[in-house]
């Protein structure tokens, strides 16, 4: 008896080896299978797996702040000074010669603002044959209160006009416009 159970233990034995190798190799084909399945259906999967990795490292490295380049200040905000004689001046002589007029003499000095006499800032502007002003400023600021006179050659300004004074932003395209349209309103530059 103790035979048979050998014999038979010996059989079960080689039955569940044969079965576990057999199942094991059938996991191992299903397996490659699969994969080759996985490759015709969504293209590369090593790939997928990589991008997949990937994208676990761009997750996980901190982001650098993007850092914008400094954007130059608008000409209204550069110094007094530079704003009238770099960008001021020069564009009110081309708008001036644009209207067929020559610009004599054009200059900025803190000195006595005509009529009144009080220190300031004045632009003093002589227009060939036509007429002279004065655009003042109360201080070295273009937002500070401003004035101007307006001459026939030869003669001394009789008046004294406040300038943009219900403005709150002063730009340099603003006081040209502004200058141009008080020397056309007194038939200066051009007729009405």
């Amino acid at each position: 008896m103790e035979e048979n159970l050998d014999i038979n233990n010996k059989v079960n034995n080689e039955k569940s080896e044969n079965t576990t190798k057999s199942n094991s190799d059938e996991i191992k084909e299903l397996s490659s299978e699969k994969d080759t399945n996985t490759v015709k259906n969504n293209g590369n999967s090593q790939s997928n797996s990589v991008s997949n990795v990937n994208i676990k490292n761009e997750i996980d490295t901190p982001v650098k702040p993007v850092i914008k380049p400094k954007k130059e200040l608008p000409i209204e905000k550069k110094p007094f000074q530079e704003f009238i004689n770099i960008h001021l001046i020069p564009a009110l002589i081309e708008e001036i010669n644009i209207r067929g007029l020559k610009v004599n003499n054009i200059n900025l000095t803190n000195s006595n603002r005509p009529i009144a006499e009080d220190k300031c800032w004045v632009i003093n502007c002589e227009i060939k044959d036509t007429c002279n002003f004065w655009l003042s400023f109360e201080k070295e600021d273009i937002s500070s209160l401003k004035s101007i006179s307006l001459s026939k050659p030869n003669q001394k300004p009789s008046i004294i006009e406040s300038f943009l004074i219900d403005e709150k932003r002063i730009t340099l395209k603003l006081i040209i416009s502004r200058v141009l349209q008080r020397l056309n309103g007194q038939k200066l530059i051009g007729v009405n």
